[in-house]
């Protein structure tokens, strides 16, 4: 009996471990939740120009405003085909980059395109805003278009300098060839003996004798073969007197008229000691002499307290109308106070007068004019989106991709973006405005020295330090940021800084107020020469100033350095793992 009960207990054990065994094990807790990416909805973006100049000078009939491209538009090189004229600038590191403007009357200008439009022509990488695309040149020959360039820091080897070509000026492009020489400023000139030779900036042979001892080489070009052949020469050394030690001789253009080939230059630098100088030869290859009277254009004689000053005028192109009279295109800054601009370098027109067989921009002692006698050519229509004078403008982000003004930071590697028909919408990433990233940035050029951005905006941020508004923003050194964002728990409208590499990276607050609502928002930043204001509205123009009179020289060349302008756009950010 004993044996037997014995045997059922073990039995029974076995049958307890048996079923042990074969339960499942408990199921493991559920992983943390992540907040899925913030999406930032901005229903529209509004900006309005109003600078006191053109209050004081209004074009009279007859007239055109300068500048003819407000803002950051630096560099400008044009070109005439038929009765059309077409215009390219400089855009460092902007995307898409090499904007591309047509007019029929010089006056009006429409942007039709982007020559640098696809991140397979050309990868930014991390460099900084004021890198990248330098001055390039544009020409037309045999129904081809050729835009010739140096995409600054882009490649090694001297591998920066490159070609594209179209035979629509509004694109396609084509990617870039590269041509292989060192220095900047290339450009490209067809001869009538359909020879073709490409002047730029370069080192001088040899040590260089003086800081920004610069010179002028050429060299043969084979447009068929698109390559460089034959010897590179230097045609100007150091500039108009090398006795004189001129400095950063550069933004060559050879053209060929009245029997003589023209080199026309800039010289002095880009800030308010810059010029344009003029040089010529009965041969391709020189020597080219130096005009008597140089300089033909500049502004660094006359009284900086002047009223509504222009200076740093330069690097220009000419080019000959339909009716036999020139003009010529250059950028010039315009100054609030001193030296201070946050609008960039902008595009200038004045015609040319031929004095003694050389072209004359302006004579010595003159100022650029605001207003100036239009050119004898049909006037165009006036462009749907303003590029000079005051002005107003809206973008309700109801088509179906965004037009070719706005710009991003650097060369973008995904699509974070999306038009819904009703909004821009911007999904927050862990690339940070002041980083070397591409962030979640839409911007558009600040134009004016007085002017107003605003914005209406739906955002939910969620984890701490993310982030949804408009920024000001002249390189990822020196920024402003307003909008919402989660600071210590709690939801606020706050105004950020960065004003140097000394400042955290996403920088500072500087103001900020709670808020509660679950609704749109509107934002505003308000630009009055050197000082800007940061307002918001719950309620449709019921503005509330969170920030007064906040320093705006943080936004100035002068301050930040660089060759661009501030732009100012919506932007979205989250912290990354």
């Amino acid at each position: 009996m004993k044996k037997q009960t014995m045997r059922l207990s073990t039995l029974a054990l076995c049958a307890v471990l048996l079923a042990a065994c074969t339960t499942p094990p408990p199921a493991p807790p559920p992983p943390p939740s992540v907040p899925k990416p913030a999406i930032a909805h901005f229903d529209w973006f509004a900006y309005d120009g109003h600078d006191p100049v053109y209050d004081t000078l209004k074009a009279r009939k007859g007239e055109y405003l300068n500048p003819i491209l407000a803002g950051f538009y630096p560099d400008p090189s044009l070109v005439r085909v038929g009765a059309d004229y077409y215009l390219v600038n400089s855009s460092f590191a902007w995307f898409p980059g090499l904007p591309i403007f047509h007019s029929r009357d010089l006056v009006n200008w429409t942007q039709i395109g982007n020559a640098i439009d696809r991140p397979a022509q050309l990868d930014y990488k991390d460099l900084e805003m004021s890198r990248a695309l330098f001055a390039p040149a544009i020409s037309y020959h045999n129904g081809t278009f050729a835009i010739i360039n140096t995409c600054v820091d882009c490649a090694p080897d001297n591998r920066e300098n490159f070609l594209i070509t179209a035979t629509n000026p509004a694109g396609p492009w084509s990617d870039p060839v590269e041509l292989g020489f060192e220095g900047i400023d290339p450009s490209l000139f067809f001869d009538r003996d359909g020879k073709a030779y490409i002047v730029n900036n370069g080192p001088p042979q040899g040590t260089p004798l003086y800081n920004g001892h610069r010179a002028i080489w050429m060299q043969e070009f084979d447009d068929a073969a698109k390559k460089m052949i034959g010897p590179r020469r230097v045609i100007v050394n150091g500039g108009t007197d090398i006795r004189k030690k001129p400095i950063w001789i550069e933004g060559p253009h050879l053209f060929r008229t009245r029997g003589w080939y023209y080199l026309m230059c800039a010289e002095g630098g880009t800030a308010e000691q810059h010029s344009e100088v003029i040089f010529r030869s009965k041969k391709v290859w020189g020597p080219y002499v130096p005009y008597k009277d140089n300089p033909i254009l500049t502004q660094r004689t006359l009284a900086p307290a002047r009223p509504f000053p222009v200076t740093s005028t330069g690097h220009a192109d000419l080019v000959e109308t339909q009716k036999g009279q020139w003009y010529a295109v250059f950028l010039g800054t315009r100054p609030y106070a001193g030296d201070f601009y946050n609008t960039g370098r902008e595009t200038f027109l004045l015609p040319v007068h031929w004095r003694r067989g050389w072209p004359v921009i302006l004579p010595k002692g003159r100022p650029v004019p605001y207003a100036a006698k239009r050119p004898a050519l049909p006037q165009d229509a006036a462009p749907i989106i303003p590029t000079h004078g005051n002005f107003t403008l809206r973008e309700n982000f109801h088509g179906a991709a965004l037009g070719p003004q706005w710009l991003f930071v650097r060369t973008p590697r995904e699509r974070w973006y999306t038009l819904s028909g009703s909004s821009l919408d911007i999904r927050a990433r862990a690339d940070s405005i002041g980083s070397r990233g591409q962030p979640s940035f839409v911007g558009w050029r600040q134009q004016h020295a007085f002017a107003s951005a605003s914005t209406e905006l739906e955002f939910a941020p969620q984890i701490e330090g993310e982030r949804a508004g408009l920024a000001a923003f002249q390189n990822g050194d020196y920024f402003y940021f307003l909008g919402l964002m989660r600071q210590n728990g709690e939801l606020v409208v706050a105004v950020m800084k960065r004003a140097g590499p000394g400042d955290p990276e996403n920088g500072v607050v500087v103001a900020s107020a709670p808020i509660d609502t679950n609704g749109p928002i509107e934002l505003k930043i308000d630009a009055r020469g050197a000082a800007y204001d940061f307002s918001y509205a719950t309620a449709p123009g019921s503005w509330v100033t969170l920030l007064r009179d906040a320093d705006g020289t943080i936004l100035s060349t002068k301050t930040a350095g660089g060759f661009v302008g501030t732009v100012i756009g919506m932007y979205a950010f989250a912290p990354g793992p």
